[in-house]
């Protein structure tokens, strides 16, 4: 085990070794103990400055010690602080008294080497620690606190970063401190990292940026960003299919992946066609996603304010789009009403137009507010310049039945019944009002004389309202009214009950009979005895009635021919009991004034001849009209059983014809519930990936942004501090010179005392005459000697100081003779700056 002393125990070893070395070696007379010690080999050699008189020094204390040599193995390193100085041979510098110097506040980084001692003053700063060793994928954050120039010959600046790749060990340098162990991210397919430039730099394509400069990477592998370089987010593709495309926004002016220039707030679309992968620019967001728009060749759509080839959006325009076709709606296009089945019309149906600007419709010039009508059998989809008002059916009509129809131009009303009738694009159905009592006894639809319940209403119809755009129609007996635009009803009071009371039936109609009026009344009578009398005055009025009636039967039919009077027995008959009045009609009844008998009604049962022969010829012909008659009846039969076989026959077919249509909606309704279904189906699968990506998104994105909160948080705190150590910094500065000044302010106005103390002094001591006689003495002098020339009056002057001539013309002028001398600013003066009068 090796141990190190201090420098005392050292001392006092090195001058016992040194004397003993001296008393027995040979060698003593000519060598002084040290350098005898050294050609020994001993330890005190390498203090050659000790001198023998330090021998004398035999009493020395162990401060520290003993202590273990430091080692540092292989793949280590240790740190030590104050080192001490060596020389080019790497030997220990000391000083003049044998100390050992250091290097203070620097610091010496050790490798692996022989075990070695601390010196007096140095300090282990760090611990053996091993050397780090750089993966692969990975490197070493590192900024400068020093000048220097590296191995390669570069120099490096304090404050400079740069980053030791792997894989390799890093050999750590006293000049140079690691920030921070930076490593690569995966880019994997369909992915891309954002990065961002903290200040200028050159990126690893040798693309200048600057600070705050976004760019994307999408290579795929290890990307290592530089030192400069900080990763932002790492960026997935979106995958486009034929029914989804990407709605885009510029944020700022640039040129896109596919080359395109697009200007700052741009929005465009990027379809399968243009890729199948797209990652958004930096300069670019992602709007939505834009589902694709499908028509079938039964739909249409208009979109309002297209977009033209150029990309540049129409304002205010509508574009007619008619399927089969399938486009993606561009940026700032709209649907005006979604998309729209295609006008199928039938033969009773047709469509009530208006044209909203002026355009050509065929041979038909159309302006603004026409209005016309487009009928079937056809397929109709209206221009972008046409409006569809309504869509109208013809409305079948029985002959009882109609509807008010009013002419919005001319506004007359009138009644179309018994017809199937469409109403024109000039034309309205017309609403008739009835009073309300009127109202209900049309809704009531009763016998209005007698309690015998509803007539041709069941109960459901009479509940419903009434619609007022049919025409109303009443039944009357055997006649049907119907009510014109401008008819109306009257109601009518009539008396009931019993006995009779005023206005207790309300009626629309007055019936003409057969009927009963029933009352209750009081009578007084008055016996007539003559007319009682004639009811008995004919003892066999029943014989007596039958033989007036047969004589007046006979004489008449002796009078008409046989075929005459069996084709018209009944008329002869009557007309024979009853007679004709004055204007030759049958009367209706016969009175038999002898007893008031009256005959109101004659019955023939049964008229046959007496003669036999005429009796069988009647019954042949009779035979035979029975005969053809029956036959007609047969052919009539059989015909309209052919006729009821054919109608059978025919809806039968329609029945066929209905079911197989009923068969195919079934069909139709099946296909789409199928395609419904695998729509669901492909929905919620794409749906729930969606979800899935979301939430691996959030979770990315919420570590992200607790990374980021961190970071800041961690930059936060070394700002605070970086902060509070500036301000301690400057407070210090700030009170070191507020000191300084005070100081120098101090200064200066002592010297200022003891300069002006000084000169009150040397005035004192020369005196004021003394100086008064110094300053006159040059102009004294001139003086005389300007008199002793002869000269009465001169004016000397340098040229560019003024002189007031005023003053100096009265010296003159008061006639005393002598000079006026303007003195020259210079301390002496030349010829040629002198103007002699």
């Amino acid at each position: 085990m090796n141990f190190c002393l201090t420098s005392h125990t050292l001392f006092r070893k090195c001058t016992e070794q040194a004397q003993t070395v001296a008393e027995n070696s040979r060698i003593s007379d000519r060598l002084s103990p040290w350098q005898a010690a050294k050609k020994l080999g001993s330890p005190c050699s390498e203090f050659p400055h000790i001198t023998t008189s330090m021998f004398s020094i035999r009493t020395r204390m162990v401060v520290v010690g003993p202590e273990k040599m430091i080692t540092v193995p292989p793949r280590h390193y240790c740190v030590i602080e104050n080192p001490a100085l060596r020389d080019k041979d790497y030997k220990i510098v000391l000083d003049t008294s044998g100390q050992v110097k250091l290097l203070h506040a620097d610091q010496e980084i050790r490798l692996a080497q022989d075990p070695f001692p601390l010196y007096p003053g140095e300090v282990l700063k760090q611990a053996v620690t091993p050397l780090k060793v750089v993966a692969p994928n990975s490197a070493l954050r590192l900024r400068a606190i020093l000048d220097f120039e590296d191995e390669s010959g570069e120099k490096r600046t304090a404050g400079d970063e740069w980053l030791f790749e792997g894989p390799g060990t890093y050999i750590p340098r006293k000049e140079v401190v690691v920030e921070e162990t930076v490593r690569a991210t995966v880019i994997k397919p369909n992915q891309a990292i954002r990065l961002r430039a903290r200040k200028e730099c050159i990126d690893r394509e040798g693309d200048n940026r600057v600070t705050g400069e976004e760019w994307l990477v999408k290579k795929t592998g290890a990307y290592l960003p530089g030192a400069y370089e900080e990763v932002v987010d790492v960026c997935n593709a979106y995958v486009l299919t034929e029914k989804k495309a990407l709605h885009m926004r510029s944020l700022r002016t640039f040129k896109d992946d596919f080359g395109v220039t697009r200007k700052n707030g741009e929005e465009w679309l990027i379809t399968m066609d243009m890729t199948e992968t797209h990652i958004p620019n930096v300069y670019e967001e992602v709007v939505g996603v834009t589902n694709i728009t499908s028509l079938s060749n039964r739909q249409y759509c208009v979109i309002l304010d297209p977009v033209d080839d150029k990309g540049k959006p129409q304002l205010g325009r509508k574009k007619l789009v008619k399927g089969e076709r399938s486009f993606f709606l561009m940026p700032g296009e709209r649907l005006e009403r979604g998309i729209q089945n295609v006008y199928i019309l039938g033969e009773d149906e047709g469509l009530i137009l208006r044209a909203n600007e002026s355009f050509t419709d065929g041979d038909v010039s159309r302006k603004p507010g026409d209005r016309w009508m487009f009928r079937g059998p056809k397929e109709y989809v209206p221009p972008v310049e046409v409006e569809v008002v309504m869509k109208r059916q013809a409305i079948p009509l029985d002959e009882n039945e109609g509807v008010y129809v009013r002419d919005v131009k001319t506004g007359r009303v009138r009644a179309v019944t018994g017809e199937t009738y469409m109403i024109s694009q000039d034309e309205e159905l017309w609403s008739k009002e009835l009073p309300p009592a009127v109202e209900n006894l049309l809704a009531a639809a009763k016998d209005p004389l007698a309690d015998r319940g509803d007539r041709g209403r069941t109960p459901s119809e009479a509940s419903k309202p009434r619609d007022k755009t049919r025409v109303i129609s009443f039944l009357f007996g055997p006649e049907l009214v119907m009510l014109g635009p401008d008819e109306q009803f009257t109601q009518l009071s009539i008396s009931g009950g019993k006995p009779k009371k005023p206005n207790m039936i309300k009626s629309l109609c007055l019936l003409l009979g057969p009927d009963f009026m029933t009352d209750i009344i009081v009578v007084q009578d008055k016996d007539d005895i003559a007319e009682s009398a004639k009811l008995f005055s004919v003892p066999d009025f029943v014989g007596d009635a039958c033989k007036a009636i047969a004589s007046r039967v006979r004489g008449a039919v002796a009078q008409v021919a046989f075929d005459d009077f069996h084709k018209n027995s009944a008329r002869v008959i009557r007309s024979s009991v009853f007679g004709f009045d004055e204007k030759d009609k049958v009367r209706d009844s016969f009175i038999f004034k002898q007893n008031n008998l009256i005959i109101t009604s004659i019955d023939i049962q049964s008229v046959e001849p007496v003669d036999q022969r005429t009796r069988d010829s009647l019954q042949k012909s009779v035979q035979l009209a029975i005969e053809i008659t029956t036959n007609s009846q047969e052919a009539t039969a059989r015909h309209e059983a052919e006729r009821l076989e054919q109608e059978a026959k025919g809806r039968l077919e329609r029945q066929k014809i209905s079911d197989e249509a009923e068969a195919e909606k079934a069909r139709r309704n099946l296909l789409e519930l199928q395609a419904h279904s695998a729509a669901v189906e492909s929905t919620g699968q794409a749906k729930a990936e969606a979800q899935s990506r979301a939430e691996a998104s959030r979770i990315e994105g919420e570590a992200a942004v607790e990374q980021a909160k961190l970071k800041a948080q961690a930059m936060k705190i070394e700002a605070e501090s970086e902060l509070d150590r500036l301000t301690s910094a400057r407070e210090a500065e700030l009170k070191f010179l507020k000191e300084q000044n005070e100081m120098e302010i101090s200064k200066s106005r002592e010297t200022c005392d003891i300069e002006t103390g000084k000169f009150k002094k040397m005035v004192d001591a020369i005196g004021a005459s003394t100086l008064q006689a110094i300053a006159t003495a040059g102009p004294d002098l001139q003086v005389r000697m300007l008199q002793a020339l002869g000269m009465k009056s001169t004016v000397i002057t340098d040229g560019t100081t003024p002189i007031n001539l005023f003053n100096t013309a009265q010296g003159l002028i008061g006639g005393i003779g002598g000079g006026a001398m303007v003195p020259n600013k210079r301390s002496r003066r030349n010829d040629d700056d002198e103007d002699e009068d």
